[in-house]
């Protein structure tokens, strides 16, 4: 159980400060121009979403890589992009299908981006809260 909570903490205590500074400080304007988001964000809602996320995500690790180990780096990569491709189809893809964006381009070239970083920092920390 120890090591589930230590995944989830290795999801949510990277994730919440990357998704910060990368959508309300280093890209804020661009994200303004996509007209995208409200202006008044709901971060309750966003904790939750990474709460759940983390949950889901620790669970999972030590099931796709029972045998485990030491080994960090390489499966804590293997996973995050693994995680990085599933999380880009519902967080990106669908989210450019649906919403209502000035461009789309832009929106695809700022969500890849953000996603690469995060699950290049996430997968391997979720891999070393799981190892044995």
């Amino acid at each position: 159980m120890r090591r589930f909570w230590l995944g989830v903490a290795a999801y949510i205590l990277p994730t919440f400060p990357i998704a910060y500074a990368w959508h309300l400080v280093a890209f804020a304007p661009l994200y303004r121009e996509l007209a995208i988001y409200r202006d008044d964000l709901i971060f309750p809602f966003g904790f939750a979403a990474m709460l759940i996320q983390g949950a889901a995500f620790s669970w999972v690790y030590p099931r796709v890589f029972p045998d485990r180990g030491h080994a960090v780096l390489g499966n804590g990569l293997i996973y995050g992009f693994g995680l990085a491709a599933l999380s880009w189809s519902f967080t990106t893809l669908a989210v450019a299908a649906k919403n209502v964006m000035t461009s789309v381009p832009t929106y695809l070239m700022l969500e890849t981006g953000f996603t690469l970083v995060q699950f290049v920092v996430v997968g391997p920390l979720i891999a070393l809260a799981h190892r044995r």
